[in-house]
């Protein structure tokens, strides 16, 4: 089995925002794979699910707030009895990343990012991650919260929809596969 992580908030205001670039993906994935989300109140999250090449997928999109999603990610990899460093994927915003880049790795630091906090505190630092960039010459006008809480722009969003997300889900396929390699490459948008 593996698990696919991704950082968000909930709530129809966050939807659409530069934190919750992992839950974009997942909702894409889930779409692609017929799979609908059901809510889980054991592990507050929502969760959806499928069979790839013999291997069973679960994508999680924690129902806790961004800073607090280590809780939701231990309560899944204890109920199914995972181990991060095999099974775990997490997908994330990052702030230092420009836009369009994606950095792949196997395990790491927060990077001060206060989600993966939780997560490292709760699972370890041995698990793997995509990093996805969101910084923009937006973001040298605003503090951190507000431009992670942003909206995409227009642009943006038809960047992620054309070549981002399409790019990712590429991705998340080989981490199914067992076949991810940690590497970073920029998508021209």
């Amino acid at each position: 089995m593996k698990l696919i992580f991704a950082q968000g908030n909930p709530g129809a205001q966050y939807a659409r925002t530069r934190h919750n670039v992992g839950f974009l993906v997942l909702d894409a994935l889930a779409t692609q794979e017929g799979s609908a989300w059901r809510t889980e109140t054991k592990y507050n999250a929502d969760i959806a699910e499928f069979t790839k090449n013999g291997e069973k997928v679960l994508l999680i999109k924690p129902r806790s707030f961004y800073n607090e999603t280590g809780q939701v990610a231990r309560a899944v990899v204890d109920f199914y009895k995972l181990t991060p460093a095999e099974d775990v994927l997490v997908i994330h915003d990052e702030l230092a990343l420009p836009f369009g880049t994606i950095r792949i790795r196997d395990k790491g630091s927060d990077a001060g990012n206060n989600g993966v906090k939780s997560l490292n505190a709760h699972l370890g630092t041995d698990y793997s991650r995509i990093r996805v960039g969101i910084w923009n010459e937006l973001r040298d006008r605003m503090d951190d919260a507000n431009f992670v809480l942003s909206a995409f722009t227009s642009e943006e969003q038809k960047s992620l929809n054309e070549a981002i997300i399409p790019q990712l889900l590429q991705i998340l396929e080989k981490f199914s596969a067992g076949t991810l390699e940690a590497h970073s490459f920029k998508i021209e948008v």
